[in-house]
């Protein structure tokens, strides 16, 4: 109040804030930098996207919707057919043989290496000596490179000198014709796979029950359950998620298999070993006289496939989210 009397009378100009200059604006950072600054991060990204996804997948479909002879895919000017190469797979002798082929390896490769992998997980969760380096051990498969492992595979199953016929056979078994059996081909490539997909399937299972607390295990044991129940009521339940994307990715990696089957039996003998990717791959490389458009119908398929159970995947987290 004594300050407003003083100051009441004063002339102008002359008081507190006398001589003072107006503060100048501060500038501030508009919404268009923040976005060109986000836009700078993400192009790096995108340009990856669009080089190694979007491109190819376009071309793919660009392939399959053309007559791509070696002589149009030089000059460019394959001539369109549409859908043709499509109904030409679909209707084909060796369609039904390589889905059934393609089924029967991806369902029984995917549950072994998951059974496999999560009882391997659960065992070296309990840490003893040495479980380390046992672990440790358990990575070679994967870090072999595929037609190395391929190659060990193809020797050790080999009907005359493999070493699984010659233990075999100090039991009294009969020679087996793994690889060069319609009856057998299939079930060779199926357990090389399996061997290959277990320590992938060991290290993210394992990841994920070093998440679930250790409380809930001993809160378990003092109500009195079990190893076996602990693993049913605990470790699976809590283990879903990791579980769900462990599948999913496994899924998508036996669709697209095509060098271990390869190596040990070119898709062989006949279409015993055929898949929908060894299809695919024998018919833009495996032969003297490529056909791109067939190869990149089928390959179509695969991607359509695995989208398929991509989406579902989504619905599935989704709900359980709800839930």
């Amino acid at each position: 109040m004594i300050t407003t009397e003083a100051t009441a009378g004063a002339p102008p100009g002359v008081g507190p804030g006398a001589g003072r200059l107006p503060a100048a604006p501060r500038r501030r950072r508009g919404p268009a930098a923040s976005q060109w600054a986000a836009a700078g991060f993400a192009a790096p990204l995108l340009v990856y996207l669009i080089l190694f996804y979007a491109y190819p997948l376009w071309r793919n479909i660009d392939l399959s919707v053309h007559d791509y002879t070696i002589r149009a895919f030089v000059q460019g000017n394959a001539e369109f057919v549409g859908f043709e190469k499509y109904a030409e797979v679909f209707t084909s002798a060796a369609f039904p043989a390589a889905l059934w082929n393609t089924a029967v390896f991806t369902v029984v490769s995917i549950v072994f290496q998951y059974a496999i992998g999560l009882a391997l997980a659960v065992f070296f969760r309990s840490g003893f000596r040495l479980s380390g380096a046992l672990r440790a051990m358990f990575l070679v498969p994967w870090l072999l490179p595929l037609i190395v492992s391929a190659s060990t595979w193809a020797w050790m199953l080999n009907s005359d000198n493999g070493i699984v016929n010659s233990v075999l056979g100090a039991f009294g078994v009969e020679q087996i014709n793994w690889l060069t059996s319609p009856d057998t081909a299939l079930l060779s490539v199926t357990i090389a796979n399996i061997w290959l997909g277990i320590p992938f399937n060991l290290v993210i299972l394992y990841s994920g029950l070093q998440n679930i607390p250790g409380e809930v295990y001993e809160a378990a044991s003092l109500d009195g359950a079990g190893a076996w129940r602990q693993f049913w009521s605990i470790t699976f339940p809590l283990l879903r998620p990791v579980s769900a994307i462990t599948l999913l990715l496994g899924l998508i990696y036996t669709l697209k298999v095509v060098d271990v089957i390869w190596i040990m039996t070119t898709g062989g003998p006949g279409n015993a070993s055929t898949t929908l990717a060894i299809w695919s791959y024998r018919e833009a490389f495996g032969t003297g006289q490529p056909d791109f458009s067939p190869a990149a119908a089928v390959g179509n398929v695969l991607i359509v496939i695995a989208l398929v159970f991509g989406f579902l995947h989504l619905q599935l987290q989704r709900r359980q989210e709800e839930s």
